[in-house]
């Protein structure tokens, strides 16, 4: 049996979107700008994905910006931001442990002049508010927080870092990645008070090359690219149709699919955490406790382990995880998410991400489970320890 627990990375598209994507293509290929009545076909269908991705915000649709993925929604947000608003203001904020779109876009801005702080977290991985609370100024422009950590799946209690931000400043912009989130857990953006929302598409079983960001009515940006009047003059170019109808289907799917699963996602990775204790092998949790991080994600560490050595072990079981983020996982150097937890090396060096879907079944997570106390124990008694 072959299991895929690496969906943190990216998903399998659904049947349904990839049969939609090839009609699309097939049949209405026209460009969503032309009058003529292909032109328009295509335009309808990106209305459809915009009421569709609205639903899961304010329901309203002119607040949708599609952009090429969670990458370039993060780049738009955070640099879009910092361009626009730099009369008022250089000093940014963000955490520790954001994903590497987030984080290198304000190595940049550093690089440009921009004062940057990095607020901590703690080993659950959870924010320090009074850090935060305390780095807002009147000069601050811009907060930048994830959702769901994609490496170990702490949840960021945004309810409670917007009032602390807008408070501090009420002009301050909150932009809020919640690729990892997005129809896993509610997006209450009024309740964050956010004004910036990054999203893609392939972690909810969408295509990949398409995302979107949630821009509140009224807040401004400065387009990073230059061209026609597309997406509100702030994405311009052709707007890839297939994929972004792809997109609008995937969030009405998720829902569905969700609603119907016979075993909840918080329930599969409970179940695998229980029969990883009961098999009786050493590793521990890394960042938040199971039942308090996101329901899909769990990272756990083998000390004594080389967690590259032992990921493709359960490779070659037919077990697919990952060893961190997908966009550093063929760097050498420790995850800086793992180690903004404060874990020595050894739990860094061993520590794998397990990440599930809709898709994954009760006897799959059971299978990994059992196939990854064998890999373990098969490299213990190689390496004898």
């Amino acid at each position: 049996m072959e299991v895929y627990l690496d969906n943190s990375a990216t998903t399998r598209p659904f049947p349904e979107i990839i049969d939609l994507m090839d009609r699309v293509q097939r049949e209405m290929y026209g460009n969503p700008s032309s009058l003529h009545e292909k032109g328009v076909a295509a335009e309808q269908l990106l209305g459809k994905a915009r009421r569709s991705l609205a639903s899961f915000f304010r329901d309203s649709e002119k607040e949708i910006i599609f952009t090429s993925g969670g990458t370039e929604a993060n780049n738009l947000a955070v640099i879009g931001t910092a361009l626009r608003h730099c009369r008022r203001g250089k000093h940014l904020i963000t955490s520790a442990v954001e994903h590497p779109s987030v984080l290198n876009c304000f190595r940049f801005l550093a690089g440009e002049g921009f004062r940057v702080s990095y607020i901590p977290v703690d080993k659950n991985g959870t924010l320090d508010l009074d850090e935060l609370e305390r780095a807002v100024g009147e000069d601050t422009i811009l907060v930048s927080i994830m959702h769901v950590n994609n490496e170990m799946g702490a949840i960021q209690p945004l309810q409670e870092i917007g009032p602390v931000i807008k408070k501090r400043n009420p002009a301050v912009l909150l932009h809020v990645d919640a690729v990892q989130s997005l129809a896993k857990l509610p997006l209450p953006v009024d309740l964050w008070q956010a004004d910036l929302v990054s999203c893609s598409a392939h972690k909810i079983h969408g295509p990949r090359g398409t995302g979107c960001l949630w821009v509140r009515e009224g807040t401004l940006l400065q387009p990073l690219l230059y061209g026609g009047n597309q997406e509100k003059g702030l994405r311009p170019g052709t707007e890839n149709t297939p994929a972004i109808a792809g997109f609008g289907l995937a969030i009405s799917l998720m829902d569905e699919k969700l609603s119907k699963m016979e075993n909840g996602l918080m329930e599969l990775k409970l179940v695998f955490l229980e029969h990883l204790q009961d098999s009786g092998i050493h590793f521990a949790v890394n960042g938040p406790s199971p039942v308090e991080g996101a329901p899909h994600i769990l990272n756990l560490s083998f000390p004594g382990l080389k967690a590259e050595v032992l990921l493709h072990g359960l490779e070659e079981r037919g077990i697919y995880v990952s060893s961190g983020s997908a966009c550093h996982s063929r760097r050498s150097e420790p995850s800086h998410v793992l180690a903004a937890l404060g874990l020595e090396r050894e739990k860094l060096d061993s520590a794998l991400r397990f990440s599930l879907s809709v898709e994954n079944t009760l006897a799959e997570v059971k299978e990994a489970a059992a196939a990854t106390a064998a890999a373990v124990r098969e490299l213990a008694a190689f390496l004898k320890i």
